[in-house]
């Protein structure tokens, strides 16, 4: 042990620490101070985790205590509070930068760190400077806003309170960025997620991984782990009472395996230790011997004949569904112009930066016991129903911290049910922090696409047909649903456009590959890749210009969807309309620049997408109560993983009540008095949870109108509940007709058409994106910084999708193996917004998180195909496939 001695935000401290004792732990673990976050595993590469030392920006996961000796260190803690924030803090909640507020404290220090050095940083050098910060919510674009406006704010040319008196003051509640309810908490580093949540006489878990595809389990040795220090126990399968399943729609994926792995990081055994590094060392020493079984990781290879089953309740094939509309063989026939086309799109890691922590513990004794677990679900009631059936254990309740982004991964359950399991197991509350490599390795992913896709136009420029041939890699398991991602890919297989023939069908096979769950778009993302590839084609062929093509062929009011349901709104072609000057600038500017010569090349596409959302027989609650102040809390399990779904239910009551934001309280992460609202995914809590609100408050306003009270006190002298549970179901039935696909659709959309402008190198491949520009209509904006921050995430997500990133099973183990985006790839973005209020949406919205990345693939390789004539037709688009077809394109021109 050696001394050392620190001043810790202002106080002079001295310690005695292990001399390999990293300053994050001394922050976090022996200080509390949790604002400082960690997720890279101490490899320094995701800036969660900065402080200062010395009034330098540092890495704390990367610095040994003894070797700061007399050194000053400020953490966020240390920098302001929610009562007297620091105007850094001031300026990140104002512009709107903070989402989910993982990454909010290190990019609040390193923002610090550079203002005290350059008080007016230009663009370029703000980028620099938080080059090490990561962040996967926002697109960097409201950083780099909250950062000048810091500056501003230091210079003194303005301030918090005129500045937010500007966004806010005498403009109602709707349409107004009020600053989100806990983004302040978030800025100052006290917002609590799960790893920042500790019990004294908690166990630390670790799990022993499969190291094969697919194997049968011979035997498990466990006596050298039972030897380790601080080992506690060991819990296997036979030890979990109750299915030891996690059942969504087949219950086909273990909590722990007993016999057979059938895929890579599939869990098998858990140890209980005292503490984590205990708990891991002891997993290290388990030694597993297995039977190898032939490892399919591909569709092909697991529906080849003889292929072995995977799984006994399903053959590999496991999900099929054909749509038929019209008649598509006889249009196709008597078309003018036909393009047809194979496509790919990879299996892509949905990113997020917080960790994959659960926490578990028993309240109570014996029987009676509840069984409480805190992990970072986005369907809470849903996931504590399938932990209970796996772990066999009824009385539970499930508590959702404040949880980092998530992008369809927390849909699914990862690390609670075995955490949960332990708890029961061994009796003592047990936390589960696994590492960056087993999280890439465990959680879902992106699903890969193959497809065929033939579309047809007559002579005018009209689509006649469209043919879709889809083969998806399920992966080893279920996870979010067999067939949800198909069947949203044919749900909304027509796009924006009119489409009245269609012939498709979808195949979903069970491979030994990583598992394929939710993910930002599930579906569409990658038919979209196809299909507006192929509108650009057919577009070219026909010698029509893309915008034009795709506004002369927008689905009506009148007519069919792919399954039939007939529209009632369409704004797509007025956003054709309103990109049109910023198309007609950009292509202008590309002529220009391409006219100069030069292996540099600029070219501009476009992609767009009309995003289902509200599934046919789809349902959500919501519970009001009117409190003695004559205020309202709200009790709705609405999670809020960076949406925004705190300031769409303070904003929507305050102003259907006319209350003051302060007197409208929410109570959305505990299980134990939310009404079930469903899960935050398929961006529905804006149209489910927003109808459900509007719902409860209409009951609310009845009963007030029939006694003529409108407070508290007057509504309990009149005999009436002060208490009402609002709720609100979709129209139709989620159900496909077998054989053609016909049925029920979606009952509301978000419209977007995007343009990307891009440069690439024709000497080296690589794409630079200049600027995106995104035309959105998703009917009235309740929050427009909410509602742009989705859109530039979504948009940076789907350029990394077009043109880096990747998961590649076992290979793929931290942010610089997956081309994790940075501040340095982000890029210019604009946004035009159009509201056409939604007929049946709550005050005229619709939802809009997660077609924010659905155009944005092929915007950018369409643009890449207009710059240098190259047509990318498998993702990602890497520099070493545009250089690779240049070259064959330049043989090939040679050669005649």
């Amino acid at each position: 042990m050696k001394s050392a001695r620190l001043t810790i935000n202002g106080t002079r401290r001295s310690f005695t620490v292990d001399p390999h004792k990293i300053l994050i732990d001394l922050l976090r673990d022996d200080l509390d101070l949790t604002g400082t976050k960690q997720s890279c595993d101490r490899k320094g590469q995701c800036g969660t985790c900065v402080v200062l030392v010395n009034g330098t920006a540092v890495r704390s996961c990367l610095k040994k205590v003894v070797d700061l000796e007399g050194a000053s260190v400020t953490t966020v803690e240390g920098l302001g509070t929610p009562e007297k924030p620091h105007p850094i803090q001031e300026a990140f909640v104002l512009s709107g930068a903070i989402q989910c507020g993982f990454c909010t404290p290190g990019l609040v220090m390193a923002t610090k760190a550079l203002l005290d050095k350059n008080p007016n940083p230009d663009v370029r050098t703000i980028k620099r400077s938080l080059a090490m910060n990561f962040c996967r919510c926002t697109g960097y674009r409201k950083i780099i806003d909250a950062v000048i406006l810091s500056g501003r704010f230091l210079r003194g040319e303005t301030t918090p309170e005129e500045y937010r008196r500007k966004l806010t003051t005498g403009r109602g509640w709707i349409g107004v960025s009020y600053p989100r309810p806990s983004s302040m908490l978030k800025a100052c580093g006290l917002a609590k997620f799960t790893a920042d949540i500790r019990f004294e006489d908690a166990l630390e878990l670790a799990l022993v991984h499969s190291t094969e595809d697919h194997a049968l389990i011979k035997s498990i040795d466990v006596e050298a782990a039972k030897k380790m220090p601080g080992v506690v126990g060991i819990m296997t399968a036979e030890d979990i009472k109750g299915t030891n399943r996690i059942r969504v729609v087949a219950p086909d994926q273990p909590v722990l395996c007993e016999d057979k792995v059938r895929t890579l990081g599939d869990p098998i055994i858990a140890i209980a230790a005292e503490t984590r590094d205990e708990a891991r060392a002891a997993a290290a020493a388990v030694e597993v011997t297995y039977e190898r079984l032939p490892a399919m990781m591909t569709p092909e290879e697991a529906l080849a004949p003889g292929a072995v089953q995977i799984h006994n309740h399903s053959p590999n094939l496991c999900y099929t569904q054909p749509l038929v509309k019209g008649d598509a063989d006889k249009a196709f026939s008597e078309s003018t112009v036909v393009v047809e086309a194979e496509f790919s799109s990879p299996m892509v890691h949905q990113a997020p930066l917080e960790p994959e922590v659960s926490i578990a513990y028993l309240e109570g004794e014996g029987e009676k016991a509840q069984l409480v677990v805190i992990g970072r679900s986005i369907a809470i009631h849903l996931h504590m129903a399938q932990i209970k059936e796996a772990v066999g254990w009824d009385n539970m309740r499930y508590k959702e911290p404040y949880v980092g982004g998530q992008f369809g991964i927390k849909a699914s359950v990862t690390t609670e049910a075995v955490t949960a399991a332990a708890a029961l197991h061994f009796k003592r509350p047990i936390r589960y922090v696994p590492s960056l490599k087993e999280s890439m390795l465990t959680t879902s992913k992106r699903h890969p696409y193959r497809a065929r896709l033939k579309l047809a136009a007559d002579a005018k420029g009209y689509l006649t047909a469209l043919g879709y041939d889809f083969t998806i890699n399920k992966g080893a398991y279920a996870n979010a649903g067999t067939g949800a991602t198909l069947d949203r890919s044919l749900y909304m297989l027509q796009g924006s456009y009119h489409i009245p023939n269609i012939r498709a069908f979808g195949r979903l096979v069970y491979t030994n590959n990583a598992t394929g769950g939710s993910a930002r778009g599930a579906g569409p993302p990658e038919t979209m890749f196809a299909l507006e590839s192929a509108m650009d084609m057919l577009a070219e062929k026909m010698k029509i210009d893309p915008l034009e093509f795709r506004r002369m062929n927008s689905l009506k009011p009148g007519q069919g969807k792919a399954t039939g349901t007939i529209t009632e709104e369409w704004p797509f072609a007025e956003l054709c309309d309103a990109i049109r000057p910023h198309y007609q600038r950009a292509r202008q500017e590309a002529v220009d620049f391409n006219a100069r010569g030069g292996p540099l090349k600029r070219g501009v596409g476009l992609g767009a997408h009309s995003f289902g959302i509200g599934d046919p027989g789809d349902t959500a609650k919501l519970i009001i109560e009117l409190d003695p102040d004559n205020g309202i809390t709200i009790y709705a399990a609405v999670a809020d993983p960076g949406e925004g779904n705190d300031s769409l239910l303070t904003q929507m009551a305050a102003h259907r009540l006319g209350l003051p934001l302060e007197k409208v309280r929410l109570y959305t992460r505990d299980t134990d008095k939310t009404a079930d609202t469903g899960a935050a995914w398929g961006s529905r809590m804006t149209w489910m949870a927003g109808n459900a609100l509007i719902n409860a408050i209409e009951q609310m306003e009845k009963v007030m109108t029939e006694t003529s009270a409108r407070t508290y006190e007057g509504l309990r002298n009149a005999g009436k509940p002060t208490r009402y549970e609002g709720s609100f179901t979709n129209p139709g039935k989620y159900a496909f007709h077998p054989e053609t696909g016909q049925g029920d659709n979606f009952v509301s959309e978000c419209h977007n058409i995007q343009m990307a402008e891009v440069e690439v190198d024709t000497h080296t491949g690589k794409v630079r994106v200049l600027r995106m520009t995104s035309a959105v209509d998703a009917g009235t904006v309740i929050h427009p910084q909410n509602f742009e921050g989705q859109l530039e995430g979504g948009m940076d997500q789907g350029v990394g999708y077009a043109l880096r990133e990747e998961y590649i099973h076992g290979k793929t183990n931290d942010y610089v193996t997956y081309k994790f985006p940075t501040i340095m790839d982000s890029f210019d973005m604009e946004i035009v917004i159009q509201e056409t209020p939604r007929l049946k949406g709550p005050l005229g919205a619709t939802g809009v998180g997660e077609m924010t990345m659905v155009p944005t693939a092929p915007a950018v390789t369409n643009a890449i195909k207009d710059a240098c004539g190259i047509r990318i037709y498998d993702l990602p688009a890497t520099p070493n496939k545009i250089s690779n077809a240049l070259r064959k394109m330049e043989k090939q021109l040679i050669a005649t």
